[in-house]
């Protein structure tokens, strides 16, 4: 991570490493970010085209495992005990629309949502590749199967393209950034990175940001379990950067080089990542309380909402984050996701008024800030569950239909997309396609994937989402 390889600098005489960071240093710096490819690599490919710049963002908040379409946005209280299970709907803001019982904060805000109750387009496997390119292909993988006609280099992430097509915001600020935990099983069996740069390279992959410990705001990185608290970390960049300008080591850099020094020592992004500049009333918008840390089960990683807006707002256009209760992980190790074969109604009893919270804090604060109208949210997982509850008490993997949750970006809320049939079996009416939410998430940005080819790795002319385009309702 950027930000470690930064800090083993700083923790070293700053002088001295300001007489010895000549061109090559500073090449050094910025390759240890985004999966060992160079930031000034990264700014060149961004450079290479003119785009135009806007405020417009995309945060992302995916469910691993499969959250249940049933329980959550597509209540059916007239169907048989063993389809329709334990919660009772209620109703929201925009009469004729209901939803489970334990979201009633989302409830009262539907007039800024659009629950979708028709996803189609998935398959029985755990990959977030889906959710993250719209795509069912990958390569073969440990617990998946490779699906034919997977495109050389693989299919880039909607941060990627953004980084491809319109280039950063905000001078300092990576254009993704995948704030995943990465701790164990972080991105479920093994699955595709957040910001994958897939055939369009690693120069436009996310900058990956590992969890934050809202307790003690500490960030955690691989190899570097726990960095000293963010105020220090921020006076150390402030104190890099004074003797690096004072050394006039940076008037030697060239143009890439020196906008690489600028994302790792200019301190915006570290300043996005201190939630101790947020007041308590916002923190608790957020049910962060840094008083009183949760414990296990608890809601640890609702701090993810938060520093999903910060990043938002400090520049960068997509954002990513994976949400469940804490620790996320594998159940089978006694850690929690959204993979339910047992025991549904009591995880979401657990586990559905955290994700309420998180969203409806998130959308709340962006709409008081301004900026809801430009950046869109999605809320989704690799795909729905079962109609049927088993003897579990579960319900097993669904590809046939799911459900999301749109909101933001422009887009005309207080609407449902989509029906199921009675038992919440197969979209009933206007199935929507995965690939259909990203041309709407794309075309928010400014980004129009319908008519543009992208060349994968063998030079074959790829489009980005096949012949699927944005969601005309919404827009």
């Amino acid at each position: 991570m950027a930000l470690v390889a930064l800090m083993s600098l700083i923790r070293g005489s700053f002088q001295k490493a300001a007489r010895n960071l000549n061109r090559r240093g500073f090449m050094t710096v910025g390759s240890l970010a985004m999966g060992g490819i160079g930031l000034p690599q990264i700014l060149r490919a961004e450079a290479a085209q003119q785009r135009p710049t806007g405020a417009k963002g995309t945060i992302m908040v995916i469910l691993p495992g499969g959250p249940p379409h049933l329980d959550m946005f597509d209540p059916k209280p007239n169907a048989p005990s063993e389809i329709r299970g334990e919660f009772s709907p209620i109703r929201s803001s925009v009469t004729g629309i209901e939803i489970c019982e334990l979201m009633p904060r989302l409830a009262g805000m539907m007039e800024d949502l659009v629950p979708i109750r028709s996803l189609v387009g998935a398959i029985d496997q755990h990959d977030v590749h889906q959710v993250v390119t719209g795509w069912e292909h990958h390569p073969t993988q440990t617990g998946s199967r490779e699906v034919v006609g997977y495109p050389p280099g693989g299919w880039p992430s909607l941060g990627a393209v953004a980084s491809n097509e319109i280039g950063p915001a905000v001078k300092g600020v990576p254009v993704t950034v995948d704030l995943s935990p990465d701790y164990y099983d972080a991105r479920f069996v093994h699955s595709t990175k957040l910001g994958t740069g897939g055939f369009l390279g690693p120069a436009h992959a996310g900058l990956e940001l590992s969890s934050v410990d809202t307790a003690n705001f500490t960030v955690t990185s691989e190899g570097v379990r726990r960095l000293s608290d963010r105020r220090r970390l921020l006076a150390s960049f402030d104190r890099f950067r004074k003797v690096v300008d004072k050394s006039g080591t940076s008037e030697k850099m060239d143009t890439y080089s020196r906008q690489a020094f600028d994302v790792l020592a200019s301190g915006r992004l570290a300043r996005a990542m201190d939630l101790s500049q947020e007041d308590e009333s916002t923190r608790n918008l957020y049910g962060i309380d840094a008083a009183n840390p949760p414990k296990r089960g608890g809601g640890k990683m609702l701090d993810q909402f938060l520093l999903a807006r910060r990043v938002i707002e400090a520049g960068a256009r997509c954002v990513t984050l994976v949400f469940s209760r804490y620790p996320y992980g594998r159940m089978l190790k006694g850690d929690y996701n959204w993979d339910w074969h047992k025991e549904n109604f009591v995880e979401a009893r657990e586990t559905l008024p955290l994700l309420d919270i998180g969203v409806s804090a998130l959308i709340t604060d962006l709409k008081q800030r301004g900026l809801l109208d430009d950046v869109s949210v999605v809320v989704w997982g690799e795909f729905g569950r079962t109609p049927k509850i088993n003897t579990n008490a579960g319900r097993d993997h669904w590809p046939r239909v799911a459900g999301a949750l749109l909101a933001g970006g422009g887009m005309k809320g207080g609407q449902v997309l989509g029906s199921t049939n009675k038992f919440g079996e197969h979209a009933e009416s206007r199935p929507v396609h995965y690939r259909e939410v990203f041309a709407t998430l794309y075309q928010q940005l400014g980004i129009d994937v319908r008519h543009k080819t992208f060349d994968d790795l063998s030079g074959r002319p790829q489009h980005l989402l096949g012949n699927h385009g944005p969601l005309q309702e919404l827009l």
